[in-house]
């Protein structure tokens, strides 16, 4: 049998061609670079108080996430998302704690980076 057929027969065949019009899949939403530079800021000021420990980036379909770990053996103490579709409604940065618990929200990732100005306030001698 020649090989059209053959497929044909397995269910190989596509009924019609792909269009060219056909979307692509969705690029991975991630971190630009001055967010990055701004979180890793924090990042490294509780580094040096020993408070934090290790890192973890993630690129998922619909968001970024920036996990922060006192151990690498733990779950993460917060997690610093981005959410490009709540952007209009609720902001696309967000802090959740170990628990879920939603610990700030806001449009501006300086804004919400403040949050942790208070855990500053408690390293201070």
């Amino acid at each position: 049998m020649p090989p059209r057929l053959v497929r044909a027969k397995l269910g190989l065949m596509r009924s019609r061609p792909l269009s060219p019009a056909r979307k692509p899949s969705a690029e991975p939403v991630s971190f630009t670079r001055s967010e990055l530079t701004r979180i890793l800021g924090v990042y490294g000021y509780f580094v040096a108080a020993d408070d934090w420990r290790d890192y973890a980036i993630d690129c998922l379909s619909d968001a970024a996430v920036f996990s922060i770990f006192r151990r690498a053996s733990e779950m993460p103490l917060y997690r610093i998302e981005k959410r490009p579709k709540l952007a209009r409604r609720h902001g696309a940065f967000v802090i959740v704690s170990m628990t879920g618990a939603i610990l700030k929200r806001g449009h501006d990732l300086g804004h919400i980076l403040r949050f942790f100005d208070r855990q500053k306030l408690k390293l201070a001698p």
